[in-house]
């Protein structure tokens, strides 16, 4: 059984920075995409970044230039360094991991993350 744990979340103004992290545990194959998404209140979850188990990075259009991922293979670990925070960045970030040889899709239960003056 694979278990996500998301933490860094929390209040910050805008302009500023939080650092979100995700561990991964239980059995998952070195071969995996790991990810985070979010969901602000009344909206659908949408993409936020993900990273090969390789290091190849794909992230969404309102993100680019402000939120870089990265990870540590060898502590199954991911994180999502956010800058230059915009209140639209408000919602709950959810991590996720896609695995081989199935891709089924593990979800964290998500950490808040408020972006208010």
């Amino acid at each position: 059984q694979v278990q996500l744990v998301e933490s860094g979340g929390g209040l910050v103004q805008p302009g500023g920075s939080l650092r979100l992290s995700c561990v991964a545990s239980g059995n998952i194959s070195n071969r995996n995409v790991m990810g985070w998404y979010r969901q602000a209140a009344g909206k659908q979850r949408e993409l936020v970044a993900t990273i090969t188990s390789a290091g190849d990075t794909n992230y969404a259009d309102s993100v680019k230039g402000r939120f870089t991922i990265s990870r540590d293979n060898a502590k199954n670990t991911v994180y999502l360094q956010m800058n230059s925070l915009k209140p639209e960045d408000t919602a709950v970030y959810i991590c996720n991991l896609r695995a081989a040889p199935t891709f089924t899709a593990y979800w964290g239960p998500g950490t808040q993350v408020t972006v208010s003056s």
